[in-house]
């Protein structure tokens, strides 16, 4: 079992700072100096490079992280089993970005536990930065997620590939024929608050085709999915999103999808967990009762 240097060295790699790291630890900051010069003689190689004043793992330093932050993990939900009983139903907490958790998780959710009533499940939805920090620290047995990653740092499996489009209101010109995306950044763009998937999402999209956000005359920032379809529907604006979390108002004549000649975009759902995890074999089970349950609700 990795000892307490250990979760000093996951705290400094977190925050990136000596003092922060004392800080949250409740340390004096030569304590946590002196735990990484520990370490460093444990496995004899440098860990941490802190020229130019700035703290960066070395490419040791990234292994270290990527073990520890699995062992950790690993150990909290090993307990957590281990303390349970074998005839327990089966329960899992995870974590969803904002369209997945809204959009696509309730139906297969709901499917799920009217056919095992005893399931016993936490589902938390917040952006993927975020709930990649709390798979980190072990709070969740894995996530699901819509946004950007490292895919290199987790073992991530392709949950679905999504349509992403532009929408806007019915009555709107946009919704007559097809539009340029120089004509669309004369529209009101209403979009997610930075750090969303989707909001990085689009703005990759953006650089793709030579844009910006600042190619927009107006930009409105809403932090909420039902807000922002609402005001497209209402003819204020115009917005960029999955299809999956559209597809009610699309269907029901509220939205309507924009053509823009040669604009075909699909981005992957994602489900991560952390590498090499000894729960890995349990994870990939619930993955496929979720992958299962999803496919049966699109047929």
């Amino acid at each position: 079992m990795l000892d307490f240097r250990h979760e000093t060295f996951l705290t400094l790699c977190s925050c990136r700072s000596y003092t922060k790291a004392a800080e949250i630890l409740h340390l004096t900051q030569p304590a946590v100096s002196q735990h990484m010069k520990h370490l460093e003689e444990l496995y004899g190689c440098r860990l941490i490079d802190t020229s130019n004043r700035k703290i960066r793992l070395t490419q040791q330093g990234e292994q270290l992280r990527e073990f520890a932050m699995t062992v950790f993990s690993d150990a909290k939900h090993f307990k957590e089993n281990i303390q349970s009983p074998q005839t327990a139903p089966m329960q899992f907490s995870f974590g969803a970005t904002l369209s997945i958790g809204e959009y696509v998780m309730p139906g297969i959710l709901s499917r799920l536990l009217n056919r095992y009533p005893d399931l016993k499940i936490h589902m938390s939805v917040a952006n993927t930065q975020v709930l990649l920090e709390r798979l980190n620290s072990g709070e969740l047995d894995f996530i699901v997620v819509e946004g950007l990653f490292d895919q290199s740092q987790y073992d991530s499996t392709l949950f679905s590939l999504e349509r992403f489009v532009p929408v806007c209101s019915p009555k709107s010109e946009l919704a007559q024929g097809a539009a340029s995306f120089k004509k669309l950044t004369e529209s009101r763009l209403i979009l997610r608050e930075q750090g969303s998937g989707t909001r990085e999402i689009f703005e990759n999209i953006l650089q793709k085709n030579n844009y910006s956000l600042h190619a927009f005359q107006k930009v409105i920032e809403i932090g909420n999915m039902a807000a922002i379809k609402k005001m497209v529907a209402d003819d204020l604006g115009i917005t960029f999103l999955f299809e999956v979390a559209g597809r009610k108002e699309i269907e029901e004549g509220r939205l309507a999808v924009i053509h823009i000649p040669g604009f075909s975009e699909q981005r992957e759902f994602n489900f991560v967990l952390l590498k090499d995890s000894y729960f890995r074999s349990r994870y990939l089970t619930i993955y496929e009762l979720l992958k299962q349950t999803f496919l049966e609700i699109q047929d």
